[in-house]
């Protein structure tokens, strides 16, 4: 081998050696980046001041049921459907509990619903909204909760006087859609729900939103 071949390899063999040691620091630090966002990922991220709250399960007798959750007024709950073997059109949507009162006025009594004395008027303001599909829900779905065990269901009157706009005793809400409401309940007046509930057809655990003290 001449000395310009000498020159040649040497040459070669040197670009190599850096280029070669690049490439694997690079390969390196890339594995090392994947594995930590694989790590970070699976744990529970802290939403900013400025992310809205969402949580995501499936109300469908054929999907996996995570644990269920309980929200804050105002959080939402994001729900989904997949298409079903008879061929029923799947659904994507949202549920939020966004505020409850206590002791409204009515011209009706809520202790003549209720058959006994001391109740007071009450009611949830309820919103569901679709992204696609169909969705039907009913005032009936949304459930007082008491941390004694006891539940009441919603009023079976329909007073003048309450408040307005009333959630819709069935619906059938559309892609694009929302149903907004109000539901009032006869409740005792000495004491408030832990929650409110929200248990719609197909949904193995209702979802719960919680009731803050007064």
């Amino acid at each position: 081998m001449d000395a310009q071949e000498l020159r040649a390899a040497d040459d070669a063999a040197s670009s190599t050696t850096p280029g070669g040691f690049m490439r694997s620091r690079t390969v390196i630090a890339a594995a090392m980046l994947l594995a930590v966002t694989a790590c970070g990922s699976g744990g529970r991220a802290e939403p900013s001041s400025t992310v809205t709250v969402t949580r995501t399960v499936a109300p469908t007798a054929a999907s996996t049921q995570p644990s269920p959750d309980v929200f804050a007024l105002g959080e939402v709950w994001e729900f989904a459907s997949k298409e079903s073997v008879s061929g029923d059109e799947s659904f994507q949507g949202t549920a939020v509990v966004l505020a409850y009162e206590q002791g409204f006025s009515s011209a009706g009594s809520a202790s003549e619903e209720a058959g006994e004395a001391g109740y007071e008027w009450a009611y949830a303001e309820v919103k569901v909204c679709v992204g696609n599909g169909v969705f039907l829900d009913a005032d009936t779905t949304w459930i007082l909760y008491y941390s004694d065990g006891s539940r009441i269901e919603r009023s079976s009157s329909a007073y003048a006087d309450f408040p307005k706009p009333a959630y819709p005793s069935e619906v059938s809400v559309t892609a694009g859609k929302c149903a907004r409401g109000k539901i009032a309940y006869p409740v005792p007046s000495d004491k408030r729900p832990k929650s409110v509930l929200y248990a719609p057809p197909g949904l193995k655990k209702p979802v719960e939103w919680t009731v803050p003290e007064a």
